[in-house]
């Protein structure tokens, strides 16, 4: 992985992705030491999935990049992601909700699935109810699947919740499917082997 490569896909997603999507580099499986060419890219925000790899790679690299946390948040650790994120976009319970000062979005387990974490959709009402002012927008994972249309119709529901209820991020779409999430509206995509594998 070098940062001319990296860059270079950098460039072909904002393209096609446009202006009003923020990409986020997904860094889950790039060790510390990597993500200097990820800054030598041009890549502007980084998503973590856990609290201890966030804490590791901000001490080294600070505001070289914007954080975002994008992996399950558990209460225990949100003291961890206020003090390094600006976005936290996997939010599913109240007692992290009662703890987060950033703001945060809504993740929405659309298809049911036992395995996926999130609120039930007929949740979302009450969370912006209890916390006015946190909840920017929603995020989802749809069901894995091998073709990234069947991801279409999740996309496009997440969208039409938004809309209800009055909120303007959509965090969906990953390196299978970002295309199809661009089309149904994503505001911010989270992708990691299509930059760096």
């Amino acid at each position: 992985m070098t940062a001319d490569e990296v860059r270079r896909r950098l460039d072909e997603i904002r393209a096609v992705a446009g202006p009003g999507v923020t990409v986020v580099a997904a860094t889950k499986y790039v060790p510390v030491d990597q993500m200097a060419v990820l800054a030598d890219a041009g890549v502007e925000v980084v998503g973590e999935n856990r609290a201890q790899d966030l804490e590791r790679k901000r001490a080294v690299y600070g505001d070289a990049f914007r954080w975002h946390f994008i992996g399950h948040l558990q209460s225990n650790k949100v003291k961890v992601v206020n003090r390094h994120c600006e976005l936290v976009h996997s939010l599913d319970s109240d007692s992290s909700a009662r703890r987060l000062t950033i703001p945060a979005l809504l993740e929405v387990n659309l298809s049911g699935e036992s395995t996926k974490g999130g609120i039930a959709p007929d949740e979302i009402a009450g969370y912006l109810d209890r916390y006015p002012g946190l909840i920017r927008g929603l995020m989802t994972m749809p069901p894995l699947t091998a073709d990234p249309e069947d991801s279409r119709p999740w996309f496009r529901r997440l969208r039409e919740l938004a809309v209800d209820h009055g909120l303007e991020e959509l965090s969906m779409g990953t390196t299978q499917d970002w295309r199809v999430a661009v089309d149904e509206g994503a505001t911010l995509i989270r992708v990691g082997s299509v930059l760096f594998a």
